[in-house]
């Protein structure tokens, strides 16, 4: 077993431990939480909401459908694959997250491995992340739109707006950030990697990631020189699944609540709820199914919005059995194919590992490479005096 191979083994065993440590934390969270606001409010308000849970799934299965086509727009080098097989891999990948510590380190390479067959495992992945970095990028507009909104629009203690503050701050130098290093390709996570290992500093840390980190950037860079058509469809299509999340939000508040406001105003607090839930998907991403976490910070801006703590409590538990349902729908995607979930996880760790491998050979080409071209050079300049140079001097090593 090579070195990087044994380190994604041996930091895979560690995401799981912690993982389990955070979603054990996430229940005990939870359990408080539902006791505060009262188990029997809560389940009224859920047998209140009914049938419209069917109205709230038939909404929510709009995100997983438009995020499938975004990433089917994110492929290079002529590879293309169907969207049909694109939905299926990204349910069947975001059940193996919901089901897995610390899911979105399996969720991605699960969704490359469903398709290994309609296309190679890097392109997918490669793809994969291209669409993540639109993503990230609509979650910071659509967080920056719903902090402006929660500011203008509701009275805020003095701790909740400088809180809104800060977040508003982070985005701006977040966007700006971004726009200036990718319109500029500027290279400054392997780049500073690279200074890094010439200076032996944190070698051990910096060897594995230096190569990863540069094939990202290629990856990214190369998608944005050769297709920046494609850049405002597929924010579009982003910009919809946050669509489809506020509409999910809105129609939720409207059944359990007694005596849900104007339309105008349910929008508005949906909106600004779906922005705080986006937050705390960014910030507890290692959390599973953002356990206690989503109960307390929903529960918090409920109360802030005059619904009630225990409103927030029940609209994060429902977006929980929803999350249920389609996992279990992402199953049965697994069963229908001849696959596990134990198996598709392992496929899946398999996928990452063939990556790393494919890209430690890479580091290792272009090291034996500028070695070659070193040795070459130095034997130029060996035999600077001669007339003649021997023929088997200019060889390069292969």
């Amino acid at each position: 077993m090579s070195e990087s191979t044994h380190e994604v083994r041996k930091k895979s065993a560690s995401g799981k431990f912690a993982g389990i440590v955070f979603a054990a934390g996430g229940l005990l969270l939870f359990a408080y939480y539902v006791w505060k606001a009262g188990p029997q409010t809560i389940w009224a308000n859920i047998t209140q909401l009914g049938a419209g849970f069917i109205i709230v799934l038939l909404i929510s299965s709009v995100r997983p459908f438009v995020r499938a086509v975004a990433w089917t727009r994110c492929f290079d080098g002529g590879v293309r694959l169907r969207i049909r097989d694109a939905f299926k891999a990204y349910l069947a990948g975001d059940a193996l997250g919901s089901l897995t510590p610390l899911g979105m380190v399996v969720s991605e390479p699960a969704k490359a491995a469903f398709v290994r067959e309609r296309v190679p495992v890097v392109a997918s992945i490669a793809a994969l992340a291209v669409e993540n970095l639109f993503y990230m990028l609509s979650v910071a507009l659509f967080i920056f739109a719903g902090t402006a909104a929660l500011l203008l629009s509701f009275p805020l203690n003095a701790k909740l707006r400088l809180a809104s503050y800060v977040t508003l701050a982070v985005i701006v130098v977040f966007i700006s950030l971004g726009f200036f290093v990718v319109r500029r390709q500027w290279r400054f996570l392997s780049g500073a990697l690279e200074a890094l290992h010439r200076r032996g500093i944190a070698r051990r840390f910096v060897e594995g990631r230096r190569e990863r980190i540069r094939a990202v950037e290629d990856r990214i860079y190369g998608f944005y020189a050769n297709h920046r058509s494609r850049f405002l469809p597929i924010l579009a299509l982003e910009g919809c699944f946050h669509l489809a999340g506020v509409t999910e939000v809105y129609a939720t508040l409207y059944f359990i609540l007694d005596a849900p406001p104007a339309f105008t105003d349910l929008a508005l607090a949906a909106f600004v709820l779906e922005s705080v839930n986006r937050v705390i998907n960014v910030i507890f991403k290692f959390v599973p199914m953002r356990v206690g976490i989503d109960e307390a910070g929903t529960g918090l801006f409920t109360k802030v919005l005059r619904f009630g703590t225990t409103a927030g409590v029940t609209l994060a538990i429902i977006r929980k059995a929803r999350v249920l349902v389609w996992t279990a729908i992402g199953v049965a995607v697994l069963v229908r194919h001849g696959l596990s979930v134990r198996g598709m996880a392992r496929e899946a760790e398999e996928a990452r590992l063939a990556v790393a491998a494919t890209t430690a050979t890479e580091s290792e080409r272009r090291s034996a490479a500028a070695a070659a071209a070193t040795a070459s050079a130095g034997k130029e300049r060996g035999n600077g005096n001669s007339a003649v140079l021997k023929e088997e001097e200019l060889i390069i090593p292969h």
